[in-house]
């Protein structure tokens, strides 16, 4: 997939269909729009998705900044999914005052070689977010690209967005936030030493360190997997500080895997959180904390039986 980032400064060459939003989380009604230019490829178009960096929410203050997926987790997901090209346009004050014809025109038309257009109902673009689907379907015909304007999914009676599941994932509801995403929630990472606790109790551990703005739940252990290359392993994560031995409160996502045992020091993991199974807590002992861990260990491997460890009963994801 080629990325262009940071630029303004860039003209594509090939004809291409594009998706034009945040994208935040990837969930099932960006993946509605995915689907339409993936399957323009068909016609010999670029799948091409253009995206602001940052998220207009963020620049303008409406948000903090914590994200369901952060930029490098956008990224593999929509690589995954076939898409050619990836544009992270810089929004800052003066692009963002681009007025919404000359976005049509210069961006869309000229920029990304659009010959078709999926966007969701509710899209907006330019200075004051005034362009619309209307004013896509009213340049048309004169730029030579069609538009296609997706209806928003509903799931039990309620819109998709990416507002309703970071409130899902703030909640720790992660069956409902991974029903609405398509897939569990991934917090994607690279190994990084621990303080090999795990290990001594006779459980060995992978830790990743997420991204700053990346989205989590509340703090605790969860049902879960783990992909590392090509496999996913059954898993036990917490989410945290691990009170009863660390030192240093660093938010972290340790992860048990079942039936693993090799050193993956330095190497790219995604671990899929499933299901709430308690709250972080400190033990008195080391002691205690190994019961507790075999006891959660024992209601993972009830929760997620062994055929569930594969790729396949995850979807794309």
């Amino acid at each position: 997939m080629e990325i262009i980032t940071g630029t303004t400064d860039f003209y594509l060459e090939k004809e291409t269909a594009v998706a034009i939003g945040k994208f935040d989380g990837v969930h099932v009604g960006h993946r509605r729009l995915l689907e339409e230019i993936i399957e323009r490829k068909k016609s010999g178009l670029k799948a091409c998705v253009f995206t602001f960096e940052p998220a207009p929410v963020v620049l303008f203050g409406f948000s903090d900044g914590r994200e369901l997926t952060v930029k490098e987790e956008k990224r593999t997901l929509f690589e995954r999914m076939g898409v050619d090209i990836l544009v992270e346009f810089p929004l800052n004050a003066r692009t963002s005052a681009i007025s919404p014809d000359l976005f049509v025109t210069d961006v869309l038309a000229k920029r990304l070689n659009a010959r078709f257009v999926a966007a969701g109902k509710d899209l907006s673009f330019g200075a004051g977010g005034a362009g619309d689907t209307t004013l896509l379907l009213s340049y048309s015909q004169e730029l030579g690209y069609r538009v296609k304007t997706i209806d928003k999914i509903c799931y039990q009676g309620r819109e998709v967005s990416s507002t309703y599941i970071r409130s899902l994932v703030e909640d720790g509801n992660m069956e409902m936030a991974g029903q609405l995403l398509g897939m569990p929630y991934v917090i994607m990472g690279t190994v990084t030493h621990g303080n090999r606790i795990g290990r001594t109790l006779g459980f060995p551990t992978v830790n990743l360190l997420p991204e700053e703005k990346k989205l989590l739940p509340p703090n605790g252990v969860y049902y879960s997997q783990v992909r590392y290359g090509e496999k996913k392993y059954r898993a036990i994560s917490n989410v945290g500080f691990k009170p009863t031995v660390a030192r240093e409160r660093i938010l972290g996502v340790e992860s048990y895997l079942y039936d693993f045992d090799e050193e993956i020091y330095e190497k790219n993991i995604e671990v899929y959180l499933q299901h709430f199974c308690r709250r972080e807590k400190q033990f008195d002992s080391l002691e205690a904390l190994k019961r507790q861990l075999q006891e959660d260990i024992a209601a993972g491997r009830r929760f997620q039986p062994a055929n569930e460890g594969s790729l396949e009963s995850s979807g794309k994801g």
